[in-house]
């Protein structure tokens, strides 16, 4: 077998190993966020950062035009504010640092990590705690420390970085889709319909 099929097959393997109950438990948080007008934060470094970025573009933009809408912010997007706090207060304070100015309690905070073992992400997530904030993890490996530390945790079961930050993006599509049909045509609360051909997998 070649690379190319190799690594098609372990993200398939993957995939089939998803916490199904995790994934539809984090999209009724995030509606309930929506309709109650919470606000979403959305950490993470390096590839995680750039998940945040995407995550975040497509809660916001996903469900626009729906009432209330859905307002999403990831703590990646500002090199100006994220340099400031890195520079005034250290690397493992970035996050903590901007959600002690933001954060309110009922509000939910998505830490993105690989390893889940990043100090400034960690961090961050023991503030949410303090202002009762709602914490969602994604991570891969073993789950490291944030595994136990957020309030609801999906976990990609890969070794992978590459393969876990795929399986990453692909739930924030799945999440972002999901919650762009609920917003405009609310299914039943036992099923989340992603659409006419493709349905969220029981767990």
């Amino acid at each position: 077998m070649d690379f190319v099929q190799s690594y098609v097959n372990e993200v398939q393997n993957t995939l089939a190993r998803l916490p199904w109950l995790q994934i539809r438990q984090a999209i009724a948080v995030l509606q309930s966020a929506r309709l109650n007008g919470r606000q979403v934060f959305l950490i993470g470094n390096g590839g995680s950062a750039a998940t945040a970025s995407h995550f975040a573009s497509d809660l916001g933009r996903g469900v626009e035009g729906a009432a209330p809408p859905l307002r999403a912010r990831a703590l990646t997007d500002s090199m100006a504010v994220f340099s400031a706090m890195a520079n005034d207060y250290g690397y493992e304070q970035v996050f903590s640092r901007q959600l002690a100015c933001l954060l309110q309690p009922g509000d939910v905070v998505i830490a993105i990590s690989g390893s889940g073992n990043s100090p400034n992400v960690l961090n961050a997530v023991r503030l949410a705690h303090e202002r009762g904030a709602m914490t969602i993890g994604l991570v891969g490996f073993d789950g490291g420390y944030l595994r136990e530390m957020v309030d609801l945790c999906i976990h990609v079961e890969n070794g992978c970085i590459e393969q876990v930050e795929d399986v990453h993006v692909l739930l924030a599509h799945l999440i972002a889709t999901a919650l762009r049909q609920m917003a405009t045509a609310p299914s039943s609360p036992a099923e989340v319909v992603v659409d006419a051909s493709c349905r969220v997998p029981g767990p």
